[in-house]
């Protein structure tokens, strides 16, 4: 194992150290519906991610960016069950380089106010080392990180993102695989709970109305109890100045030895 590489796995296990226990929170699957304009006026810094060449996937984008919210392109990619309709601009398994690359550089052009990218579905694809390694060679081009959706626990992508340097964190909880009031209550409670060990977490949801109701009663109480809200980026960002710290000691005590 190489110090970097081990040095990332260390750092999987430690909290990052910030002044607040810090969540994120992304809402997927934007841009389908014209109620999705309506989640823009959700309180403080939620993520959003955007479902590539959907009808209104532009216009959120476009109002999102005027009043500084964090995008991401939500890019559908194949799923182990084949039967599930991936939707337009999907990666899928029987794509070379060329058309992989293509379709998901058509996808980032239609979406240029992007800070990062995560899957959508993707049980499949995100086991699939070929595939990863185009999609990271190009998101290392482009400056983006990489959030995994964690759509199956074999997935590989953030593996291959470190291998080709490209920033990246996972979703812990998904806030709304189930909709009901005491089902959203418990997830948060399981957010909470991570960031508390951790100093930080990430949850996932989407934008169903039960979903969207919860959240914009349940995001003010956040702050009141200790958490702070914050773009998906500041994640990324404190992930690896804690790495680069990491590093720093792990010369100072080479340097010590010597």
């Amino acid at each position: 194992m190489n110090l970097r590489k081990g040095l990332l796995l260390t750092l999987c296990c430690l909290p990052l150290f910030c002044q607040a226990k810090q969540i994120a929170i992304v809402i997927d699957d934007i841009g389908n519906h014209q109620r999705d304009l309506d989640i823009l006026n959700l309180p403080g810094q939620v993520t959003f991610s955007i479902l590539p060449h959907t009808p209104y996937s532009q216009i959120f984008a476009e109002r999102a960016s005027k009043t500084n919210k964090e995008l991401l392109l939500h890019i559908p990619m194949q799923a182990l069950d084949k039967t599930k309709a991936l939707g337009p601009g999907a990666l899928t398994d029987s794509m070379s380089k060329t058309q992989l690359q293509t379709t998901l550089g058509h996808a980032l052009a239609s979406l240029p106010q992007v800070k990062g990218v995560n899957n959508h579905m993707g049980s499949e694809l995100t086991q699939l080392t070929e595939p990863m390694k185009w999609t990271m060679e190009l998101l290392k081009k482009r400056g983006l990180y990489f959030l995994d959706s964690r759509t199956t626990s074999q997935s590989e992508a953030q593996n291959i993102a470190n291998l080709y340097g490209v920033a990246n964190v996972s979703r812990h909880v998904f806030l709304d695989n189930i909709v009901t009031e005491s089902q959203l209550k418990h997830q948060l409670e399981e957010l909470k709970l991570k960031a508390t060990h951790f100093n930080y977490a990430i949850a996932i949801a989407h934008p169903y109305p039960e979903t969207v109701a919860f959240l914009h009663h349940a995001l003010p109480e956040l702050q009141q109890q200790g958490f702070e809200l914050v773009p998906l980026s500041q994640l990324v960002e404190n992930k690896y100045i804690q790495l680069a710290k990491a590093e720093q000691k792990q010369a100072e005590h080479r340097t010590n030895d010597e």
